[in-house]
């Protein structure tokens, strides 16, 4: 059959068409669009406050573009604990004076266990126990599995900061170290409770201790950055730091970042045991915990901004939220997720500090993130744990 050359052009131009509406469409997907697999949202579990021991705030996978509520379970009051994520359940405390294991997959209560006072701190989860302070004094270790306690050892008051944990010298048995309000951190044999030793600090112990090179670190209302030995307790140095410190240490690279009442969020170098750089960028006080990467560190201020500063102290980007920003972010991929007073829960770019997501729960979030086991999970004032996962 004889074809014409305007037949052959004609249809040259209509698959040109074709092909070119076909990558039209594509160009900005929506999330029900897109192709490939979807992210992996962390790695298999988060057992312990910012994610490791040097509490970095760094989880593994990616982050979605979009996030989806998977399951949020009610409490009795107020979630400003931190969750932990291992073995298939979520531990968190609560206000209403509770700890409890939620199934990860279906949101449902597995175990509660009462104390006597609000559960602020986040837990620790380490060879099937639960370890968690209350403000009633105590500190509990509790089976994973079935709520049981252990043991328990009461402290001088209150305690709302999550604990760490170390291998004994010999390498034989696991120790666990949490601060308190009593001044003093403490060292315990995770298996029966005993105390292998103390240290005593000048003032309150808000945060969680950050344990890096056989050492544990952590800064208190006594404004300075103590330096222990894990070993027997003894103390090997301080940062004089200017004023308070409310939240955790991250420990990095023979660096330790953390931020203080002053508005100020420093580097303190660990060989000479003096403040490397101090980021005066922000209005208002420190209460998150900084996230590190390679590169930057970034962390929540009361001047209601989420602030970017690269390793060596320079101003890289800020977020601004609608409210206080004690929430300690959790760096995954290429994104960053924190919650605020203004009640939102951000997710925004590491590149630029833009914003990637947010929902709005009504009521301010306080707690920080945990992200594992293809799940975001946060606590909110209003009573809930709040489970995310990929739309």
């Amino acid at each position: 059959m004889k074809v014409s050359m305007q037949t052959v052009v004609a249809a040259a131009l209509m698959a040109a068409m074709i092909t070119t509406a076909g990558c039209r469409k594509n160009e900005n997907p929506t999330p029900d669009e897109q192709s490939g697999p979807p992210a992996v949202i962390g790695g298999k579990s988060w057992p312990i406050f910012r994610g490791d021991q040097a509490l970095r705030g760094v989880a593994e996978g990616e982050l979605p573009d979009a996030l989806k509520v998977k399951w949020k379970f009610k409490t009795q009051d107020a979630v400003r604990s931190s969750a932990v994520i291992a073995d298939g359940l979520v531990f968190i405390g609560s206000d209403d004076a509770h700890i409890y294991a939620i199934d990860a997959a279906t949101g449902k209560k597995v175990w509660s266990y009462k104390t006597k006072d609000a559960v602020e701190a986040p837990p620790l989860v380490i060879d099937g126990i639960v370890y968690v302070g209350s403000r009633d004094s105590f500190f509990y270790a509790l089976d994973a599995k079935t709520g049981v306690l252990k043991w328990k050892y009461e402290t001088g008051t209150e305690i709302t900061g999550s604990a760490n944990w170390t291998k004994s010298p010999d390498g034989k048995t696991t120790w666990i170290v949490v601060g308190s309000h009593d001044y003093r951190l403490y060292c315990f044999d995770a298996t029966d409770g005993n105390v292998v030793w103390t240290y005593k600090s000048d003032n309150f112990i808000n945060g969680a201790p950050a344990v890096y090179d056989g050492k544990v670190f952590f800064g208190g209302c006594d404004a300075l950055i103590h330096e222990v030995s894990l070993a027997d307790g003894t103390r090997l140095g301080q940062i004089e730091t200017g004023s308070y410190i409310a939240g955790s240490a991250a420990v990095d690279d023979g660096k330790v970042y953390l931020g203080n009442y002053d508005n100020i969020l420093l580097c303190g170098d660990l060989a000479s045991r003096e403040v490397a750089w101090e980021y005066t960028g922000s209005e208002d006080a420190f209460f998150s915990s900084p996230a590190l990467t390679e590169k930057v560190v970034i962390a929540g201020a009361r001047d209601d901004r989420l602030h970017c500063i690269s390793r060596g102290g320079e101003a890289v980007w800020t977020f601004s939220a609608g409210g206080d920003v004690d929430s300690s972010p959790v760096i995954c991929g290429e994104k960053a997720v924190f919650g605020c007073e203004d009640g939102r829960f951000y997710m925004v770019r590491l590149a630029d500090g833009g914003l990637v997501w947010s929902l709005d729960l009504g009521q301010p979030i306080i707690s920080s993130p945990a992200v594992a086991a293809g799940l975001v999970v946060v606590g909110c004032d209003d009573g809930f744990v709040y489970a995310f996962g990929a739309k």
